[in-house]
């Protein structure tokens, strides 16, 4: 029971710290799920909408102080800082992640919960399943402290140990708040093709599953027996399927997706006009004019989500002379956590990604193209 008990604090600790890290490498991609959670509470509980679009309103921080909370709880149960305090605080967090994880395997609502970002997907039920193991963890360490006496961390070299791990964790996140992930879990990252990620890797193979007088059977090829019923679909090979299914560009004149994917392109993300910054659009404009003039001939545009007649205004509003096209939010949102942001594109390959905080020189984009 001393080996065992020590298993399950260690892996206890170290499960927290990794899934705090994880979700402090992108914690806008953290804040955009619960967001989500908030959206589809709201809307399950009338009455209590404002309340929830109150914290929606409030994700990123919550992002912040949730994922930094993990690391700090993670590190403080290694150090058997205040051992019987600090697993009373896990189990409430624990029971808050186990909640919205049942909520959404059992109601099919946020179907990732984003416990890990982007690094590691995973289903509804096995977010819950992986709830369930760390509240078992939790049960054996919490019920047979007896065998954690030893404290490796105590008095002022306590506070010393937790005040660092608070220093580090939440500085991770604010960094990455400000600037990009440290590193890019998403189909849009730099080096990756877009348009070979639009197609197949090789040819899909599916199984149909039929049924016929009360019976289940699985063939490879749709069967010419009209006397089976047709039940599913499955794809053999999923993995050999479009890692990139919703990109889409237009504008009015039509679909520009295509286009898009050659030469050399300076994208130009607004994802949405409400919450874009503009306090840095002196600068943005400053590049897009320079690239003109690149022996690169560099292409430069703006893709947004906003609605034609916000973008109309909003473009006005900052001086910024550039065509434009429209994409899909959700896009938007995972080709670069930044609003505005950039993207620079060479015949469909993503050269370079930069937040607003880190506009790039024309030299730095000639130099990655």
């Amino acid at each position: 029971m001393r080996l065992l008990t020590r298993i399950c604090w260690l892996l206890l600790g170290v499960l927290f710290i990794f899934s705090g890290l994880v979700k402090l490498n992108d914690p806008i991609g953290t804040a955009y799920k619960l967001e989500e959670y908030f959206e589809v509470f709201a809307a399950s509980v009338p009455s209590m909408a404002g309340f929830f679009l109150w914290f929606k309103d409030s994700s990123r921080t919550l992002s912040i102080v949730l994922s930094s909370l993990e690391v700090i709880l993670g590190a403080a149960l290694l150090l058997r800082w205040h051992l019987r305090q600090t697993l009373w605080v896990l189990l409430t967090l624990l029971v808050f992640f186990t909640f919205l994880t049942f909520y959404s395997a059992a109601f099919n609502k946020v179907t990732d919960c984003g416990c890990f970002g982007d690094f590691i997907k995973l289903t509804p039920w096995t977010s819950f399943s992986k709830d369930v193991f760390l509240l078992v963890l939790w049960a054996v360490v919490f019920f047979n402290q007896r065998y954690l006496r030893r404290v490796f961390a105590r008095g002022m070299l306590g506070i010393m140990y937790m005040t660092l791990a608070s220093a580090v964790a939440i500085g991770i996140g604010v960094r990455a708040l400000g600037h990009l992930p440290y590193f890019d879990f998403l189909p849009y990252k730099v080096g990756n093709d877009i348009g070979k990620l639009m197609k197949a890797s090789e040819p899909l193979r599916y199984k149909y599953i039929m049924e016929k007088n009360g019976a289940t059977q699985e063939f490879t090829e749709y069967p010419t027996d009209t006397t089976w019923k047709y039940k599913q679909m499955v794809a053999l090979n999923p993995e050999a399927g479009p890692k990139i299914t919703d990109f889409k560009v237009w504008n009015d004149q039509g679909d520009y997706t295509q286009e898009l994917l050659k030469g050399n392109k300076l994208v130009l993300i607004i994802q949405n006009t409400d919450k874009a910054d503009r306090d840095r659009f002196l600068m943005i404009n400053k590049l897009l004019q320079s690239a003109d003039s690149s022996q690169k001939k560099i292409s430069h545009l703006v893709i947004t989500s906003s609605s034609p007649a916000e973008f109309d205004a909003f473009r006005h509003e900052v001086n910024l002379s550039a065509p434009f096209y429209y994409a899909d939010a959700t896009v938007l949102k995972s080709m670069i956590r930044s609003n505005p942001g950039f993207m620079l594109l060479k015949d469909g390959v993503v050269k370079g990604k930069f937040h607003y905080h880190d506009i790039p020189t024309r030299a730095t984009l000639e130099e990655l193209l």
